[in-house]
């Protein structure tokens, strides 16, 4: 796992490190900013973005939080990795950004997957408490997020599997923008200008 350290003392992906780059997988906490990222990202990059949760709405015909209250997690997590899996394996001719929910890449078989592509994996990270006060300000229904304490301790079991990824990019004190341009630039998929607003 690399670690993004934005303008100082940045580490990218050395040529060695590298493979053709068609598909950038996020990975993260509830609040971690994959969709805005990877919306942000794809529109740099000139690439297409897809929210695994979106392509697992389509395909059971109800909303994440339904799936939780009618069917269960387990249920849930058998139609994540379907739709997963399904994704992988389709011949996708343009290269594309893809958002994972919070609790996909901490699935065994579906790391186990990921890893097969050799696309990178990016782990987007921030503080506990600042991804609990994201969440909080969403219009977004999230069924494992409940008190803060309960949180936490989702927070910090699946964070030893969100290291497992390619790279970590700190997102605390960042725009979505600014965070773009350093997850691009880590991956030298392009140059990073710099740019980006303050922090929001």
């Amino acid at each position: 796992m690399r670690t993004g350290t934005g303008s100082h003392g940045e580490v990218k992906l050395s040529p060695a490190e590298r493979v053709p780059v068609r598909t950038v997988f996020l990975v993260g906490f509830m609040g971690a900013g994959k969709s805005s990222v990877g919306r942000a990202l794809s529109q740099r990059l000139g690439w297409g973005f897809e929210d695994l949760d979106d392509r697992i709405q389509a395909r059971e015909g109800r909303s994440i939080g339904q799936i939780f209250r009618e069917s269960g997690e387990a249920e849930f997590r058998r139609a994540e990795a379907d739709a997963l899996r399904e994704l992988i394996g389709e011949q996708e001719s343009s290269p594309r950004v893809v958002g994972l929910g919070g609790g996909a890449f901490v699935q065994a078989e579906n790391a186990a997957l990921l890893g097969q592509t050799q696309s990178p994996i990016v782990f987007l990270d921030a503080p506990v408490d600042e991804l609990f006060r994201r969440c909080q300000q969403e219009k977004v229904e999230r069924p494992l997020r409940q008190d803060q304490k309960r949180f936490r301790q989702l927070y910090e079991a699946r964070r030893p599997r969100y290291l497992a990824g390619t790279l970590r990019v700190e997102t605390a004190g960042k725009s979505v923008d600014a965070v773009a341009v350093e997850v691009a630039g880590l991956l030298g998929i392009v140059e990073d200008t710099g740019t980006g607003g303050a922090a929001k």
